[in-house]
């Protein structure tokens, strides 16, 4: 008799999913557990907000469906400490992804860093996987498929649209650019953990 193809992968689901959540509720010593993804495209437009309000008694906000260029927001996120770091670039390549791993080498200089990371074909093409080979330090943990609660950032990106975007017009990409770096500076100012 054959077995369906989901009870086969199940156990090894239930291992990857086990080994990151285990990352998250005990790192292993001298080490940092960190969250990396993609946010974007984030276009140069208007963003709704708790002050959007066309037919209230605040000043509205006029809806804007146009897109002024747009930018993607590289970003690092550490569930324990709450520290975050961003990146935008105009594309979302290889290379572009190799920047953010430099950066975060460069945030986090000591310690082993486990980057939690979804199955994006950057995230496993050739120049990466030659670019870690390179850092020892550094150990990729991929999430699997149809499991992206699985990477915390992606609740962090909520709070840093709410910080950035949320009820602003933006007229192009740099003034984009200027609010991200900004609202990741100040919720590296007030941040918090995420995993307790």
């Amino acid at each position: 008799e054959l077995v369906p193809r989901c009870r086969e992968t199940r156990p090894r689901v239930r291992g990857k999913k086990g080994a990151i959540v285990n990352c998250y509720t005990h790192s292993p010593a001298q080490s940092h557990v960190l969250c990396l993804d993609e946010l974007g495209p984030v276009a140069a437009k208007t963003y709704p907000g708790k002050q959007w309000a066309p037919q209230g008694h605040r000043p509205p906000l006029k809806p804007d469906y146009g897109r002024r260029n747009y930018l993607w927001v590289f970003g690092a996120f550490e569930p324990a400490t709450g520290t975050a770091l961003t990146l935008c670039r105009e594309r979302r390549r290889s290379q572009d992804f190799i920047d953010l791993l430099q950066a975060v080498v460069k945030r986090w200089p000591t310690n082993e860093l486990i980057l939690i990371l979804d199955n994006l074909s950057i995230h496993r093409s050739l120049d990466v996987q030659l670019w870690a080979l390179a850092h020892e330090r550094i150990r990729f943990l991929f999430q699997p498929t149809y499991a992206p609660w699985l990477n915390l950032i992606e609740p962090w990106w909520k709070t840093l649209r709410s910080l950035a975007l949320a009820g602003r017009r933006f007229e192009t990409v740099d003034e984009v650019r200027s609010s991200v770096v900004k609202s990741t500076k100040y919720w590296n100012s007030h941040r918090h953990p995420y995993i307790w």
